[in-house]
C-alpha cells in the first residue's frame, strides 16, 4: 500500500500547529487550535484508509475493483461530531470568560500557585508524613499559619 507523502506532511503540520495553539492561554487561540488539530486528525484518518475503491455495497455481481474501507470514513464523521461539540463548549467558555473578565485569557488557579510554592520549597505534605511516620524536613512555610480546625476529632 502506498501512502501520499504530501497528505501525511499536511496532516502532521496541521496537528503540530493545533498543538502549539492549544498550549496558549487565550481561549480563542485554543479554539482555533482545536479546530486545526481536528482537521489534521480527520485528514490522517483518510490517509490511513488507503486508496479509493468501489462502494462497499454489494449486489448480485462480483466487484471488479477493490472495495473502499468504510471505517476511516465513519471515524472522520465521528471526529467531526466530536469537534463540533468541543468547539461549542470552548466557545461558550470563552464567551463567559469575556463577560466576566473582559478577556479570554486563562488565569492561574490560587491552589496551583500554593502547591507550586510548596513544591519549590520542598515541603513534605502532612498526608505523606502521616502515612510514613516521618517528620517533614526543612523550613515549612506553613508553620506560621494557624492550624486548621479538626472537627472530626470532636465527634
Amino acid at each position: 500500500m502506498s501512502v501520499n507523502l504530501a497528505l501525511v506532511l499536511i496532516a502532521a503540520g496541521l496537528m503540530g500547529c493545533g498543538t502549539y495553539l492549544i498550549l496558549e492561554r487565550s481561549l480563542s487561540r485554543v479554539l482555533v487550535g482545536l479546530v486545526v488539530m481536528g482537521n489534521g486528525v480527520s485528514l490522517s484518518f483518510l490517509v490511513a484508509g488507503g486508496r479509493n475503491g468501489a462502494a462497499p455495497v454489494l449486489d448480485e455481481t462480483a466487484p471488479t475493483e477493490p472495495l473502499a474501507d468504510p471505517l476511516p470514513q465513519a471515524m472522520v464523521l465521528t471526529a467531526i461530531v466530536i469537534m463540533l461539540a468541543t468547539t461549542a463548549f470552548v466557545l461558550a467558555m470563552a464567551y463567559r470568560s469575556w463577560q466576566l473578565n473582559g478577556h479570554d485569557d486563562v488565569q492561574d488557579d490560587v491552589e496551583d500557585a500554593t502547591i507550586r510554592r510548596l513544591a519549590d520549597a520542598d515541603v513534605t505534605s502532612e498526608a505523606y508524613s502521616a502515612v510514613t511516620d516521618t517528620e517533614p524536613e526543612g523550613d515549612d512555610p506553613r508553620q506560621g499559619a494557624p492550624a486548621p480546625d479538626d472537627r472530626r476529632a470532636e465527634r
